[in-house]
């Protein structure tokens, strides 16, 4: 499976900070980087100047300057394009950006590329008009500016990034990471995800849904002690699970696993089971042939139809479409382990609630 050509835009020729760099880098790290033993061919990757022919900025304003080979024509026939961010004086003082910037962007998005921005980038797509009657999110700092230069947009400043389809949009910093993964996630699959994830020393997937601001000045004691049941928990997705299982196993009230958990990761502990099995089903979907019903009872998502409502809520597509998407060229995972005597009691499990 090709994943096409990625050009991500360098606003080069009205400034580019030298604290912009975070954002820039990383869909370089994702996407640049061949991966050859994931997936060959990797991403196309190109760096697309707004200035002339990559133009020298001026450092003592700018902090660096950046040459690149790409101009805004290589960026109208790209399958995805990305804007980084914009400088700050185009979000706090509303200088315009460069007229040929945003006719690029149109262009592009007409011929059907997949329109993406991470952080202050949303100003450039909204500016084009592409975020109009949308959903969309930037930097919680940032949002309230959004939302008042551009009514038409709805924009949520509580969310890690917004995928609506063709058009994605991220918070700031970390959560561009979480988008550009989650672009490899909806490209090539769960499982190369993952494993790129893992090269890169990050979470696996952090769903778009989750809360851009986690408090972590709460927490005094070593949260450390998660980390055991969690894994705990992830070899036994096929079982039926409660909070109060977890609770157990940590050796804490439900309710101090519950709060330990919210502010570790931002969710509760039945939508982090969930998310889990969610991306189990994912993975089996991905690597085997296995009927819908066996990869809904290998993920502990229950029957068939607890699977496909999950999937349709929480993917967007069905199991049977999903697995299409996505021809299996990799080995079947190992099976799930036996349960043993003391873990097969019936319990209400967590996490699959009966569609109505």
């Amino acid at each position: 499976m090709n994943p096409g050509s990625v050009a991500l835009v360098v606003t080069d020729d009205i400034g580019f900070p030298s604290w912009d760099l975070y954002e820039l880098s990383i869909p370089c790290t994702v996407f640049g980087k061949p991966q050859p033993d994931l997936a060959d061919p990797w991403y196309d990757l190109r760096l697309c100047s707004t200035g002339q022919g990559g133009q020298d900025g001026s450092p003592a304003e700018t902090g660096l300057s950046l040459r690149t080979r790409h101009g805004l024509d290589d960026l109208v026939d790209a399958d995805t394009v990305i804007v980084p961010s914009v400088p700050d004086p185009c979000v706090d003082e509303g200088r315009p950006l460069p007229p040929e910037l945003i006719t690029a962007l149109r262009r592009a998005h007409d011929a059907g590329a997949r329109m993406v921005s991470l952080c202050t980038g949303a100003f450039a797509l909204a500016e084009a008009g592409l975020l109009d009657g949308r959903r969309a999110t930037a930097h919680w700092m940032h949002t309230a500016q959004l939302a008042e230069r551009y009514p038409k947009v709805e924009v949520d400043d509580s969310v890690l990034y917004v995928d609506d389809g063709d058009v994605l949009t991220s918070a700031g910093l970390t959560a561009g990471l979480d988008l550009c993964l989650h672009l490899v996630r909806r490209d090539l699959g769960a499982h190369i995800a993952n494993q790129l994830a893992r090269r890169m020393v990050v979470p696996a997937h952090r769903p778009g849904g989750q809360a851009q601001f986690i408090d972590l000045s709460v927490p005094t004691a070593d949260d450390r002690s998660l980390g055991p049941v969690l894994d705990w928990a992830r070899a036994r997705l096929d079982r039926p699970l409660t909070v109060e299982d977890l609770a157990r196993r940590a050796a804490m009230s439900t309710r101090t696993l519950h709060r330990r958990l919210r502010e570790a990761t931002g969710t509760t502990p039945l939508q982090w089971l969930l998310n889990q099995r969610l991306a189990r089903a994912q993975s089996l979907l991905e690597s085997t042939d296995l009927p819908i019903e066996k990869v809904g009872e290998l993920s502990g998502l229950g029957t068939a139809n607890n699977l496909r409502y999950h999937f349709l809520k929480q993917v967007g597509v069905s199991p049977s479409d999903y697995r299409r998407a996505f021809p299996r060229t990799m080995p079947e995972p190992s099976p799930a382990p036996e349960k043993r005597p003391d873990e097969s009691r019936q319990r209400t499990t967590a996490a699959r609630p009966t569609p109505r």
